[in-house]
């Protein structure tokens, strides 16, 4: 069965941080790139950033450049979004997901999402 199960999100003041996880389970992850996204209120979901298992290819979108760093333990099949400098517009729930295509398209399965508030 396929499971991904996000954790990390939290309320935090603007220019704080939080980390975000990943557990993929149930499906061969490894096979695949994968993605955070996130959906704020009344908006489309959208890629935030990728990686490859390895580390060796990177994807930001352009919200998240020099803000968040995208990493993963292979080991442990866990994806990790460190986001500092936190701002109200990255209010939003928080996904991960696995990469049918890089950098964005997605499986259609997804988790349950941790929700990530930036006060002002």
């Amino acid at each position: 069965q396929v499971q991904l199960v996000e954790s990390g999100g939290g309320s935090v003041q603007a220019g704080g941080s939080l980390r975000l996880s990943c557990a993929a389970s149930g499906r061969t992850y490894s096979s695949y790139a994968m993605g955070w996204f996130r959906q704020a209120p009344g908006k489309e979901r959208k890629i935030v950033a990728a990686t490859t298992w390895s580390g060796s290819s990177t994807y930001y979108a352009d919200s998240a450049k020099g803000r968040f760093t995208i990493s993963s333990n292979n080991a442990e099949n866990t994806v990790y979004l460190q986001m500092n400098s936190l701002k109200p517009e990255d209010t939003a729930v928080y996904y991960c997901n696995a990469l049918k295509s890089w950098p964005r398209n997605a499986f259609d399965t997804w988790g349950q999402g941790t929700l990530v508030t930036v006060s002002s």
